[in-house]
């Protein structure tokens, strides 16, 4: 990494931190949803960053696979990210209140809220953030994979125990600049150097252009199930809850889609020139890193390495953020009755049981495309037909919401568990779970019991 563009952004980080030590949080709301002062252009450039920590991921999959990225990827989170802009941005700012298991407190008692905090505390620690965060300071500076992942977790969080979702937000319109620049010289100098679409379609394999990939129908059609989890994503609920008024919510997301947009249509041509340049890269996961060392000065390659650093950051502070609420206040308080202001001090120290958990699944896990498949299965059947029907308002029995929940995330684990990470039986495990909770559901039970 050039000297240069690791210090100055090192730099930018402490001068954060700095900055919050002289400003202390006033309270839970102003700790964990920014006071609700979220502008237009802030809510919009923290939810595109968060987005896309998973960066080096779709590098790995654009060499492996080619352009059924962008239909992996990309359209079927642009679909449902429309979707919860029309429907449920507003309402989510609307409700008022601060976290997702509070919407099902209030919908189905306490036991749905439990169980939800459970598994959004899994699904928000963020180990494939953390993992990629590891490959790419091992890809940078050779240290071993544990040390990148130690060190860049603790820089991750260090700013946010004291700031909250201010200090995520205030690093995130920086790397938002970061991300985009990477990519935006990367992409010219590879065009410029080697040609476009014929050189391309010269150097790749055959599949690499074929909207599947070569993998089939049923590998690209299932993450239009998994991108199901966008209708349950924390994060997006988190900026909503966030933003100072409804029509921020609901413009801030569809501006994002925008920026989604045109940022896959970059990161996806460039996976494309490393697998084009670099056929036998021994790593997939360092697509991206691999091809800005072989065509970018060194300056340059520094620039684009802050700049995936910036990208990578933005994900792992904000999900980290939201498993240290989700474990300090939505279990162990909502568990032990701790009130809302006396549930800060526990939010904080969460932040470094959320960080051991991340580090550990990242240590544990060697392919972050895998870590993201795995929870998405489990954790959407889950969380997705709850959370529809707590936006909805039908009455619906809180025992009978807490089985499907508890339901659908053991039968999916039992089918990953069958199939020891694959499809049993050529199914998918969030299908099995997605049907568990329609059947506990959606079928006309009676509803005349109480929640809880």
């Amino acid at each position: 990494m050039n000297s240069l563009a690791g210090v100055a952004y090192a730099g930018f980080l402490l001068f954060v931190v700095l900055r919050l030590f002289r400003r202390p949080t006033s309270g839970a709301v102003d700790y964990i949803v920014a006071g609700r002062r979220l502008t237009l252009p802030a809510f919009t450039a923290s939810l595109v960053t968060t987005w896309y920590g998973g960066i080096l991921g779709v590098g790995e999959y654009t060499w492996s696979y080619g352009v059924s990225n962008w239909l992996v990827f990309g359209v079927p989170y642009y679909i449902y990210a429309g979707v919860f802009a029309a429907f449920l941005a507003a309402r989510a700012r609307r409700s008022e209140v601060l976290t997702l298991p509070d919407l099902l407190e209030r919908r189905f008692g306490r036991g749905p809220a439990l169980a939800g905090a459970g598994v959004l505390f899994v699904m928000t620690a963020p180990a494939a953030y953390v993992l990629m965060l590891g490959v790419l300071v091992n890809f940078a500076t050779g240290w071993p994979l544990w040390v990148g992942v130690v060190g860049g977790t603790a820089l991750s969080i260090g700013y946010v125990f004291r700031g909250g979702l201010r200090a995520v937000v205030a690093t995130d319109v920086v790397q938002f600049f970061l991300m985009f620049i990477a990519f935006a010289v990367l992409v010219p100098v590879c065009v410029t150097k080697f040609g476009g679409w014929s050189f391309l379609k010269a150097n790749l394999p055959a599949g690499h252009l074929q909207w599947d990939g070569g993998l089939g129908f049923q590998a690209v059609a299932v993450w239009y199930f998994i991108a199901l989890a966008t209708l349950v994503e924390p994060a997006f609920y988190q900026r909503c809850y966030a933003a100072q008024d409804e029509k921020t919510a609901k413009r801030g997301i569809a501006a994002a889609i925008v920026f989604w947009i045109c940022f896959d249509f970059l990161t996806t041509t460039a996976g494309l020139y490393s697998r084009a340049l670099i056929p036998n890269l021994s790593d997939p996961v360092q697509a991206f890193p691999a091809l800005a060392q072989l065509v970018l000065p060194a300056f340059w390659q520094g620039v684009f390495t802050v700049g995936l650093l910036a990208t990578i950051m933005s994900t792992v502070d904000s999900y980290a953020f939201i498993g240290s609420i989700t474990l300090g206040r939505d279990l162990i308080g909502r568990w032990r009755g701790i009130g809302e202001e006396a549930s800060l001090p526990v939010i904080r120290w969460s932040l470094l049981a959320t960080a051991v958990v991340a580090v550990a699944l990242a240590l544990w896990s060697g392919s972050v495309i895998q870590l993201w498949k795995t929870l998405g299965s489990v954790g959407t059947p889950m969380l997705l037909l709850p959370l529809i029907l707590a936006h909805s308002g039908r009455a619906v029995a809180g025992r009978r919401v807490l089985g499907a929940m508890l339901g659908a995330g053991a039968v999916s684990l039992a089918w990953l568990a069958l199939g020891r990470g694959e499809p049993w039986l050529g199914v998918e495990a969030i299908f099995p779970g997605l049907v568990v909770s329609v059947l506990i559901l959606v079928r006309p039970w009676p509803t005349t019991d109480s929640p809880g």
